[in-house]
């Protein structure tokens, strides 16, 4: 070991940096999603399987930790030069609840430990809140950290905001929820997390400018990415919407559809909803809602729309494989979502889109930073039950130009979400943020 008059002043203020690697091992780690394909179903956001191919593709080395399970007699699997490791399938079900966060995170943990003893990370990508116990450990095992805006609790916050009525009292009660959210789960968690971050994804400018604001994190640290679908895909996508099999869910060709796609997280979005359609349905009575997911509240949501006596009009066809999901886009002529709690763009609505449906999202959502209101959709706030039921009966009485605004929306879609410029920005923001570390430098 050096003694200290063999250090150099410099390297005791300036400690020696390491180049960036030419080729780096990541690991993502996400609860919920297996984010790439593996098999049949395919349920994970196809722009982290966009980044994580595109990244194996370029000679990085990946590793997706995920509470899904796989399908399958193993829990690590290969897919497309990425391994994806599985932890405990069989309980992740007993998992999921608040309750049992801190049990899965310690799963994550032991796993991350287990895996990164074998190969050291360079980075680690959370997606939500599940690794942040393995951020805690980042300085005594030398990795960066990285975390989805959607590992905070940001998005409750905007939901909260898309919920308030227009009244004195509704901005009062909104200010006093909000304020309240935010103390319980800044203090409570959120400040923790991103006191480990080395930098976070942001999915709009809404969410860059809230984080700088209000969490105090800083700008420099705030990454960018135009997340969204694989643009490759679009032509098998617009060829199965072709594929206009009426049959499906038993829905007759005269009938007027709307999709949605929801967690079932929470209630209020989908009970403005279903109010809405309610109001649909009494002057469209062939008219039908899908309602696509599942989730803690299912039952909560399933009785509210017994109880508006929606039940014949109203089709929960719980979770579907990816498949099924384009098939049900197709067969709508309206795609609503009004969730802001989304990491970065939905990409149920961006498919949605890119199939030239009529969309509603949320201001809220990072939808908004997108979409231009009443060219390529409509932004809504969640709350406005009236605006919702108008824009739908506009569809469905052909009061609007659909064609157009499909085309728009397309085209939109088209030209914003360039597969190459995702993984070069996304490695871009990796550089940045081991950077960010002060353990490496960059190599011109």
């Amino acid at each position: 070991m050096p003694s200290f008059r063999n250090l150099s002043f410099r390297n005791m203020i300036f400690p020696k940096r390491r180049p960036i690697p030419d080729q780096l091992n990541i690991a993502l780690i996400s609860q919920y999603a297996p984010l790439i394909q593996t098999g049949g179903r395919n349920s994970g956001p196809s722009f982290l399987r966009l980044i994580a191919r595109g990244l194996a593709f370029r000679g990085h080395s990946v590793t997706i930790i995920t509470g899904e399970n796989l399908g399958g007699a193993t829990n690590i699997r290969e897919a497309d030069g990425v391994r994806i490791v599985s932890i405990a399938p069989s309980r992740i079900s007993r998992l999921r609840s608040q309750a049992h966060q801190p049990r899965f995170q310690d799963l994550v943990r032991s796993k991350f430990l287990e895996l990164h003893r074998e190969k050291r990370f360079h980075l680690v990508h959370a997606l939500d809140s599940s690794a942040v116990r393995v951020g805690l450990m980042k300085r005594e095992h030398g990795f960066a950290m990285a975390y989805d805006v959607q590992a905070t609790h940001l998005a409750d916050l905007f939901a909260i905001m898309g919920m308030g009525q227009e009244t004195l009292g509704g901005i009062l009660g909104t200010g006093f929820s909000v304020g309240l959210k935010f103390l319980s789960t800044y203090f409570g968690k959120d400040r923790q997390l991103l006191a480990t971050a080395d930098g976070v994804f942001a999915g709009s400018p809404r969410e860059r400018f809230a984080l700088e604001r209000y969490y105090l994190y800083p700008d420099s640290k705030i990454h960018n990415v135009p997340y969204g679908i694989e643009i490759g895909a679009l032509k098998a996508e617009e060829e199965n919407s072709q594929v206009d099999d009426r049959s499906w869910l038993n829905i007759p060709a005269s009938m007027h559809v709307a999709v949605t796609v929801s967690d079932m997280g929470e209630i209020g979005e989908m009970r403005n909803l279903l109010q809405a359609f309610e109001r649909v349905a009494i002057r469209k009575p062939n008219s039908r809602l899908i309602v696509i997911g599942d989730g803690p509240r299912f039952k909560e949501i399933e009785f509210e729309a017994l109880m508006l006596a929606l039940g014949s009009k109203v089709i929960f066809t719980g979770d579907l494989d990816r498949d099924d999901q384009v098939r049900a886009i197709a067969r709508a002529d309206i795609f609503v979502n009004l969730s802001a709690r989304t990491s970065g763009f939905e990409p149920s609505l961006l498919e949605a889109m890119a199939q030239k449906k009529v969309v509603i999202g949320s201001e809220m959502s990072p939808m908004a930073a997108m979409l231009e209101h009443g060219l390529e959709g409509f932004l809504v706030r969640p709350a406005d039950v009236n605006e919702i039921t108008e824009l739908m009966l506009a569809v469905f009485e052909n009061r609007l130009p659909v064609a157009e605004i499909g085309e728009a929306a397309r085209a939109k879609i088209t030209a914003l979400f360039d597969p190459e410029k995702m993984v070069v920005e996304t490695l871009k923001a990796y550089r940045s943020i081991l950077e960010a570390t002060g353990q490496y430098r960059r190599v011109a």
